[in-house]
């Protein structure tokens, strides 16, 4: 049992556009060290798959520096490792503004890399999925069941903030074969849905790229997906651990206080055998200054701390000044705060500058955000 895996890394980048106006969605910082990229593919390594392409469309610069030659993830190899897969547009093309307007026009970029592997099965995941899972489980699954396609499903509240707008709610039969799919509005209940993991037999996920370009498909969901689902063969794969899917600026923010609680971290990053890799940065470990004062936060290392710092993510190389205080914050790598300042509710971009005596202040639903190289 071999797998190829691929990554759709601009999906969804409207969700968050103040974020990604100058990245891919791949490319957003999580976490305190890491990009959101590297939950997708460490997944992926952590489950033996070696060949990884990464399907962009544009602003990949920022995700170009994160991933390098793939060495952190293990990945800088003469045969597989990961392949960066820009658009696929030709001389005579008209119509560029429009590319990879779907997964579907994304997978057509992407045929002539999956038309090389050799590998039984691809493996296809988002980057605004946050979660540590066993892929060799699922693949295994795939494989005993003999389906064309399987989903990686999980079961959400519909009040939460990590449901918005249309999600794709799948309805599973008791044999775990997909009865009815579609992308809808949710406002109660619980309801599960697919976690944008899939994994598909090679041959056919092949089959029906073919088929979408011959026939001008352009929704992956909706023109095969849900149209399909009597002849081909497709099932689910529950997923009960710890998840979360991006969907706003609100959604990214309630995420990342989550990882302020012990039990959500250990799920995420505590698995055993199943690291979340990312890229090394060799910095001096943190300074805490003499009336530093730390309260329930995550803070990387090279930061600088001299002020008060209360629920917080600090990224790496984050200064806080002398009489500072930052509460329920987010302040992103090499954010500099002078001092007496006060925050709450507050994302930093990186490279962000905070003046000496500024008062800033969001709140959970609209949390205050400065963006890259911002100055206040």
């Amino acid at each position: 049992m071999t797998a190829a895996g691929l990554i759709f890394a601009n999906t969804h980048d409207k969700n968050i556009a103040e974020m990604t106006r100058l990245r891919t969605m791949a490319s957003v910082p999580f976490g305190g060290r890491y990009r959101l990229i590297d939950f997708a593919l460490s997944n992926m390594v952590n489950s033996d798959i070696t060949k990884v392409g990464v399907i962009t469309h544009y602003n990949y610069q920022s995700l170009l520096d994160h991933i390098g030659n793939g060495k952190d993830w293990d990945l800088a190899r003469r045969s597989g490792g990961i392949k960066i897969l820009p658009p696929y547009i030709t001389m005579f093309d008209t119509t560029t503004p429009g590319v990879n307007r779907s997964r579907m026009d994304a997978l057509k970029g992407a045929i002539n890399f999956i038309n090389r592997c050799s590998e039984e099965y691809i493996v296809m995941s988002d980057c605004d999925v946050i979660c540590n899972i066993d892929l060799k489980a699922v693949l295994r699954a795939h494989e005993q069941s003999g389906a064309d396609l399987t989903f990686v499903t999980t079961e959400m509240d519909a009040g939460s903030l990590y449901v918005q707008g249309t999600v794709p709610v799948v309805s599973v039969g008791e044999d775990g074969r997909v009865t009815d799919f579609a992308e809808m509005h949710i406002t109660e209940g619980k309801v599960t849905i697919s976690t944008n993991i899939m994994v598909a037999t090679r041959t056919y996920l092949q089959s029906v790229v073919q088929e979408a370009a011959s026939h001008g498909y352009t929704s992956f969901f909706k023109d095969v997906i849900a149209k399909s689902l009597q002849s081909a063969n497709y099932r689910a794969y529950a997923y009960d651990g710890v998840f979360a899917k991006i969907g706003s600026m609100e959604g990214y923010f309630a995420c990342s206080m989550a990882l302020l609680d012990e039990e959500t971290r250990r799920g995420i990053w505590g698995v055993p055998g199943r690291p979340i890799l990312t890229k090394v940065r060799n910095s001096a470990p943190t300074k805490y200054c003499g009336d530093a004062k730390i309260v329930n936060s995550v803070v990387a290392d090279g930061c600088v701390i001299e002020g008060t710092v209360e629920n917080s993510i600090l990224f790496r190389g984050v200064k806080v000044g002398k009489g500072t205080v930052v509460k329920n914050s987010i302040l992103m790598q090499d954010t500099y705060t002078g001092e007496n300042v006060l925050l709450n509710c507050v994302i930093t971009d990186k490279n962000a500058m905070i003046k000496d005596g500024r008062m800033l202040s969001g709140c959970e639903s609209m949390p205050f955000y400065i963006g890259k190289n911002g100055a206040i």
